[in-house]
C-alpha cells in the first residue's frame, strides 16, 4: 500500500477532538448577551408590543462556526507534517538500490533522486551499508559501500536514453551481494516491463530481502511512438502507453530537420487500449520534410520517433514498351509493379505516348525512380536527359522482355553487356530446368529477405561474363545466373531484373518477394524527388558512423560519446544498446535511424505476481508543516466570529448605514488581503502598439546604434541614401531607417540589420549577442561591415582593429562556414547585373554562407530561408558610400575618388535588399532566357 502523504508531529493532541461534543452542549446552552434598550417610556411601550423574543441559546450556526475553530485549533497543535520522512529500513542487512535509469524516467529524474537520497540517508543514521546498480548503464560496481559513496553514484548517474538492461544489473548485483541477504531492496522502476515476460522483480525476491519494496512514478507519463508510416494520403503513427486504465488523448507533431512543427495530428485512447493508431494528414512534399514525430510534452526519447530517408514517400514513374491492357489487366507489364508500389510510393504514368514527348516532361516532376517495363528501345534525344537524371541520384529501373531480348547490346542505359535472345529454361528444346533463386548476398540490398522456395524462373536475359559481373549482381539464380544486376553512373544508379514484370517468365511477380525487393530498391533511392541539376552527396556506406544521438529527453545531439558506427543489414533489424544508443547514424548526405523501441513494441506493467513486493510512490518534495496555514484560518474564524457577536450586540446599530456599509467593505478587503497576501503591481508598459503596426506595415533598413555620434551619424545618412535609391530605382518604398538597441528593441521587424564595427564602441553585452544569434536563426541576416578594406576574414594574421572586434563578436554567434560570394550567386543578379560589391572601398569582398558540399545556386539550404544567408560580411564601408546630407550630396568621398563606383555601391545595396526580400527567386531556371538576352549572348 502507498504511505500516507502527511502526518502529525503530535497525534495524541488529536484526542481533544473527542471534547467536540462537550463543546458543542455548552455553547448551545449559553445565551447571548441581554439587549440594552434606551428608557424612554415610548421605547419601553414599543418593545413590549413586539413578539420577538431573546433567544435562549446560541444560533446554530454560530455554534458551528465556533466548533469549526475549535476543531482546526486542535489540528494545527497536533502538527500535520506533509512528505514526512521516517527511518523505516529493514534491519539484517544492506540497503539495495536497484534503480531503473531508462528512458521513461526522464521527466521525474530528479524525484526519483531525491527518493534514492532519502533512502540513503535513513541508511546513513542506521550505520548500514548502501550497495546500489542502474538498469541502464553498461558496467555496475554493486558492492555494498558507505552512504557517502552511494549519494556519489547518485549524483553521477543520469537516465539514458535505452530500455533498461535489468538481467546484467542483477547478476552484477548478485555477485556483488556474494549470498549476503539484502535488509531493505528498493527498486525504483519506471514500471514497464523490458521484454515480454520480464522476471525481474521475481529475481529480486530471490535474493531474500527482509523489504522488498517497488517505488514508481507516474505512469500516466509513459507514453512512446513505436511506428511511423508514409501511406498514400497520411503519415500512420502508432502509439503506446503504460498505463491504460482510463481514457486519453496525446497530441502529435511532426516536427522537420531544423526543429520547426509543421503538421499535427492527435491519437485517441479507450479505457483498457494500450496501443492506438493515427494519422498526420499532410501534403506529399511536406510529409518527406517529416524529420521526427514527437508527443507533445513527452520529453522521453520514447516520445520520439526519429525518421530518416527510408520513410520518406518517393516519386515513381511507370513506363512501358506496351499499352495497358484493360480487359487482361493481369498480363499488363507494369500491373504488378503498380499493385507492389501503390502503398509506399506515388505513381506517375505518362499522358502521352511518344516516349520522345513523355520522358522530359515525367522528368520534370522529379521522381526518385523511373521504372521502365521491356523497353528495347528509347528515342535517341531521350539519352542524354535520362542519363543526366541518373547521374544526379535517380535510379532507373528496368525490367527485361521480349522488346529487350530483341535490342541491340550496346544501349548505356543497361548495366550489364546482355546476349541477344533470350535463354528458355525447360521446354522441348532445352536442356535445363526452369530454376529457383540462389540466398540473396549479405552485402546487397536484398540483405536479410528470405529466399522464396516457390519461385521459379522460365526465362531470362542473359549477361555476357565479364570480371566485374560479380560485383555487380544483386540476385542471381540457383545455378548462378544473374537475376537482378546494378550498374552505378555517377550518383544514381541503373538496375535490371533479367526477367519480365509480370508473370509469364517467372512466377517473381506474383509474389510476397517481389514486393520485398521493390521496396528495398525504393529505400536505397534517393528520397525526396532528382532534379536535373547536378547534385553531389555520397551514398550511405555499409558501416554508418554515428551522426546525432537522441538524448533521454528526446533532444538530438551532436555529442556521440562512445557510441559505435553502425552495421545495417547484418541479420535482424538493429535495436538500440549500450553500443548504438539511439539516434542518426551516417552523415549529413544519408543517415539510417534508430529509435529507442523496436517498431510495433507494446509498453506493459512490470510483472510483480508472486512477490511480496510494497509498491510505493516517489516524494513529492521537502517536508512541510501545516501548522502555520492552520492558525492563520483559525485567527480568521476567530475574527469572523467577533464581528458576528458585536453586530447581535448591537454594537453597529448607532452607526449611519453609509458607515455601516463602508465598515463592512473595510472588513472585506482586510480579510482578502490577509487570504492572499503580497504586492499589488501596475500592469508592465507594453509596446507601443502603433509603433508596432507602423514597422510592420513598412519596410525599414535598420542599424546597430554603437554608441558613436559620429559612425552611427554615417550610418543613419547611408542607409537614408539607400532608400531614398531604393524608391527612386525600384518599386520598393522604404520608410526612413531605423536605429537599434540590440539589448531592447524588436528586431524581428526588420530584413536586414547593417552592423558597423568599430573597436571604440563598447563591446556588445552577451544579452545583445544572444538576441541577434536568435534573430539570425530565426532567418534575419546581418551585415558586417568593418568599413577598413579587410581582403579576407583573417588577413593572414594581420587583422586590423574593426577585424579584431568583429572575430570578438563573431566568435559568440553561431554563424555557418563562409566563402566570397561566387560569380554566378543569386546576389550577382537579383535586381542588377554585377559583378564585385564594392562601397567606399573596393577592395573587399563580400563574404556570405559557403554552399555546403558543392550546392548549386539552384538548390535551397535547408538552414536558411529560401536560400538567404544569414551573414553578409565586408570591408568596403558601404554606409558612407551610400551617405548623403539633407540635400542629397555624397558626405563622404570614394577610394579611390570616383562617382562609377558609388553608383555600384548603390546598386549592390539594391541587390542586397532584393536578396533579402526574394530569396533564391532569381535562381529559377525561367530567369535564364532574359538574363542571356541581357547578357548579349
Amino acid at each position: 500500500m502507498n504511505a500516507l502523504p502527511f502526518a502529525f508531529a503530535y497525534p495524541a493532541i488529536l484526542g481533544a477532538l473527542i471534547a467536540l461534543p462537550v463543546i458543542w452542549w455548552l455553547l448551545r446552552l449559553t445565551p447571548p448577551r441581554p439587549k440594552t434598550e434606551v428608557f424612554p417610556p415610548l421605547k419601553i411601550l414599543a418593545s413590549v408590543l413586539k413578539r420577538e423574543e431573546t433567544p435562549a441559546q446560541s444560533p446554530w450556526w454560530l455554534t458551528l462556526l465556533r466548533m469549526l475553530l475549535a476543531a482546526i485549533i486542535i489540528l494545527a497543535i497536533a502538527d500535520p507534517v506533509f512528505n514526512p520522512r521516517a527511518n523505516s529500513l529493514a534491519s539484517g542487512g544492506p540497503l539495495v538500490l536497484f534503480v531503473d535509469n531508462s528512458w521513461a524516467v526522464a521527466p521525474d529524474w530528479e524525484r526519483r533522486v531525491q527518493t534514492a537520497d532519502a533512502l540513503v540517508d535513513d541508511a546513513e543514521s542506521a550505520g548500514t551499508p548502501v550497495a546500489i546498480a542502474f538498469t541502464a548503464d553498461p558496467t555496475n560496481d554493486a558492492v555494498p559501500g558507505t552512504a557517502a559513496r552511494a549519494r556519489d553514484k547518485l549524483r553521477a548517474a543520469e537516465p539514458r536514453p535505452l530500455v533498461p538492461d535489468r538481467e546484467r544489473a542483477f547478476q552484477a548485483l548478485r555477485a556483488a551481494l556474494n549470498g549476503v541477504k539484502p535488509g531493505t531492496l528498493a527498486f525504483l522502476t519506471d514500471g514497464a516491463a523490458a521484454k515480454a515476460d520480464d522476471p525481474t522483480v521475481r529475481r529480486l525476491a530471490e535474493l531474500q530481502p527482509a523489504d522488498l519494496r517497488l517505488i514508481e512514478g507516474d505512469a500516466t507519463k509513459t507514453v512512446a511512438v513505436t511506428a511511423a508510416s508514409n501511406a498514400a494520403d497520411a503519415m500512420t503513427v502508432k502509439v503506446t502507453r503504460l498505463d491504460s486504465s482510463r481514457a486519453a488523448s496525446v497530441a502529435l507533431t511532426a516536427v522537420d530537420a531544423q526543429g520547426r512543427s509543421i503538421a499535427n495530428g492527435r491519437v485517441n485512447f479507450r479505457p483498457g487500449q494500450s496501443v492506438a493508431t493515427s494519422s498526420i494528414t499532410a501534403p506529399f512534399e511536406m510529409r518527406n520534410d517529416f524529420a521526427r514525430i514527437s508527443v507533445d510534452n513527452g520529453a522521453t526519447a520514447g516520445a520520439v520517433h526519429l525518421l530518416d530517408d527510408a520513410f520518406k514517400r518517393r516519386r515513381v514513374v511507370l513506363l512501358s514498351g506496351t499499352g495497358a491492357d484493360e480487359f487482361q489487366p493481369l498480363l499488363s507489364p507494369l500491373y504488378y509493379i503498380q499493385r507492389a508500389l501503390q502503398p509506399y510510393a506515388d505513381i506517375i504514368q505518362p499522358t502521352d505516348s511518344d516516349l520522345a514527348v513523355a520522358i522530359p516532361k515525367l522528368l520534370a516532376s522529379n521522381p526518385s525512380i523511373i521504372i521502365m517495363a521491356d523497353i528495347g528501345r528509347l528515342p535517341e534525344e531521350t539519352y542524354e536527359p535520362l542519363t543526366r537524371w541518373i547521374s544526379n541520384g535517380g535510379m532507373l529501373l528496368r525490367f527485361a522482355g521480349p522488346r529487350m531480348a530483341a535490342a541491340p547490346a550496346d544501349d548505356p542505359l543497361i548495366p550489364v553487356i546482355l546476349r541477344q535472345g533470350e535463354r528458355a529454361l525447360g521446354g522441348t528444346l532445352s536442356w535445363s530446368e526452369p530454376q529457383s533463386l540462389a540466398e540473396f548476398p549479405s552485402i546487397g540490398p536484398f540483405a536479410g529477405i528470405p529466399r522464396p522456395a516457390d519461385v521459379v524462373v522460365k526465362r531470362q536475359v542473359l549477361a555476357e561474363p565479364t570480371p566485374d559481373l560479380a560485383e555487380r549482381t544483386w540476385a542471381s539464380l540457383a545455378d548462378g545466373t544473374p537475376l537482378v544486376t546494378m550498374k552505378q553512373l555517377a550518383s544514381g544508379q541503373i538496375v535490371l531484373f533479367h526477367v519480365t514484370a509480370e508473370a509469364t517468365w517467372s512466377d517473381l511477380p506474383i509474389s510476397g518477394t517481389f514486393v520485398d525487393m521493390l521496396r528495398h530498391l525504393l529505400q536505397i533511392s534517393r528520397s525526396g524527388g532528382v532534379t536535373s541539376e547536378a547534385r553531389s552527396g555520397a551514398r550511405v556506406s555499409e558501416t554508418l558512423p554515428p551522426y546525432r544521438m537522441l538524448t533521454a529527453k528526446g533532444v538530438l545531439v551532436s555529442e556521440t560519446g562512445s557510441a559505435r558506427p553502425l552495421i545495417p543489414g547484418a541479420g535482424a533489424e538493429p535495436t538500440a544498446n549500450f553500443d548504438n544508443p539511439p539516434g542518426l547514424y551516417g552523415s549529413e548526405d544519408g543517415f539510417t535511424s534508430l529509435n529507442v523501441l523496436p517498431e510495433n513494441a507494446e509498453l506493459k506493467a512490470l510483472d510483480t505476481v508472486g512477490t511480496n513486493a510494497v509498491r510505493e510512490g516517489l516524494i513529492g518534495g521537502e517536508s512541510w508543516s501545516a501548522k502555520p496555514t492552520l492558525f492563520l484560518v483559525a485567527f480568521l474564524l476567530l475574527l469572523a466570529d467577533s464581528l458576528v457577536v458585536l453586530f447581535m450586540n448591537g454594537a453597529f446599530s448607532r452607526l449611519r448605514p453609509a458607515a455601516r456599509t463602508m465598515g463592512v467593505i473595510a472588513v472585506v478587503v482586510g480579510a482578502g488581503f490577509l487570504l492572499q497576501p503580497g504586492t499589488l503591481h501596475a500592469n508592465d508598459s507594453r509596446p507601443d502598439d502603433d509603433l508596432i503596426l507602423e514597422r510592420l506595415d513598412n519596410t525599414h533598413l535598420a542599424y546597430v546604434v554603437t554608441g558613436e555620434q559620429e559612425v552611427d551619424n554615417i550610418s543613419e545618412r547611408g542607409l537614408e541614401g539607400l532608400t531614398q535609391f531604393l524608391t527612386f530605382r525600384t518599386t520598393l518604398e522604404p520608410a526612413p531607417p531605423v536605429g537599434l538597441d540590440l539589448t531592447r528593441d524588436e528586431l524581428t521587424f526588420y530584413p536586414i540589420i547593417y552592423w558597423p564595427v568599430s573597436a571604440t564602441a563598447p563591446m556588445p553585452s552577451s544579452a545583445a549577442i544572444s538576441r541577434i544569434d536568435a534573430y539570425m536563426r530565426n532567418g534575419g541576416t546581418v551585415l558586417f561591415d568593418t568599413r577598413d578594406q579587410i581582403s579576407a576574414l583573417d588577413n593572414g594574421g594581420n587583422v586590423s582593429a574593426n577585424g579584431q572586434r568583429l572575430q570578438e563578436i563573431l566568435a559568440n554567434l553561431d554563424i555557418p562556414p563562409l566563402e566570397p560570394v561566387p560569380s554566378d550567386h543569386v546576389l550577382t543578379k537579383s535586381f542588377y547585373l554585377l559583378s564585385s560589391f564594392p562601397g567606399r572601398y573596393a577592395g573587399s569582398p563580400l563574404w556570405i554562407e559557403a554552399r555546403q558540399g558543392g550546392r548549386e545556386t539552384t538548390e535551397k539550404s535547408a538552414a536558411t530561408a529560401d536560400g538567404v544567408s544569414p551573414i553578409l560580411i565586408t570591408g568596403n564601408d558601404f554606409a558612407g558610400a551610400w551617405a548623403v546630407d539633407e540635400n542629397g550630396t555624397p558626405m563622404l568621398p570614394t577610394v579611390p575618388s570616383d562617382e562609377a563606383q558609388r553608383e555600384y555601391a548603390y546598386r549592390a545595396g539594391v541587390n542586397i535588399m532584393m536578396y533579402m526580400l526574394t530569396g533564391n527567386y532569381k535562381t529559377d531556371q525561367v530567369h535564364v532566357p532574359d538574363l542571356l538576352e541581357r547578357l548579349g549572348q
